[in-house]
């Protein structure tokens, strides 16, 4: 009866926590990736909404750099509402978007001049609120800025998704420093899905989770975001690179 009694006053403790901090306490809710494997590996089973999550590609080239926007992109599409997507480079492909979902009817662009008005308008798009996503294309992401984000995400509930672009190759070294996303991914291009016949298989992906609150990262070969943003995961590469590597990295 001591414990049952107990447990009000530590929800109460804990509401109080959580707006000391700043947050609002709300139901969690997550978007899965329906992929049994890679949502199970997931704490809660899928990318938390009210959340900031890091994007990036696996090299400073510009391939890889084209399949984490349309890793996010996928993401995107398989929410429900309007998707803010914030950038100062004008060069976003939107048919490329359409193909893995992301119908232009759905999308606002939001272009700025600089970087730093990339971050106001995504803080205030994620702030807003009663919006599927909100994106924004960044080379440096620095902790007080994700913060800031990811207390936006975490007052609205909206899922805030951050694509690290860089335009130099020394600009790659900025994806090491610590972020307050909740998630961090990488993603890189692999050779596509082998054929029994002479034609280019399906794209594939090593899509690595660097970094993510209360769990392991992992890495996973899946194969790129179909005509609804969805991903599958390849069980048989035939060169090992397959296999999940999976190593201790708790947030």
């Amino acid at each position: 009866m001591a414990q049952t009694g107990a447990n009000p006053i530590i929800s109460d403790l804990r509401d109080r926590i959580q707006h000391l901090e700043g947050a609002v306490a709300r139901p969690k809710t997550v978007l899965p990736f329906g992929v049994a494997d890679i949502d199970a590996h997931i704490p809660g089973g899928g990318l938390a909404y009210g959340a900031l999550h890091e994007f990036a590609g696996g090299g400073a080239g510009a391939i890889d750099g084209a399949a984490a926007a349309l890793f996010v992109a996928g993401i995107a599409a398989r929410t429900k509402g309007k998707v803010v997507w914030c950038l100062a480079r004008p060069d976003l492909f939107a048919p490329a978007l359409a193909q893995v979902g992301l119908h232009p009817d759905r999308v606002i662009y939001v272009e700025a001049i600089k970087e730093e008005f990339v971050l106001e308008a995504c803080e205030e798009a994620l702030r807003f609120g009663g919006l599927g996503a909100v994106v924004a294309e960044l080379v440096r992401l620095p902790m007080v800025a994700s913060r800031r984000l990811q207390l936006a995400a975490e007052g609205s509930g909206t899922l805030g998704l951050v694509v690290r672009r860089w335009r130099r190759q020394t600009e790659a070294s900025d994806c090491g420093h610590p972020t307050a996303a909740t998630s961090r991914w990488r993603i890189s291009v692999l050779p596509s899905e082998p054929l029994p016949v002479p034609g280019i298989g399906r794209a594939r992906w090593l899509a690595e989770l660097i970094r993510i609150k209360a769990g392991e990262s992992a890495d996973f070969v899946i194969g790129a975001c179909d005509g609804q943003g969805r991903i599958s995961l390849f069980p048989d590469a035939g060169d090992g690179s397959d296999k999940t590597r999976r190593s201790i990295h708790t947030a």
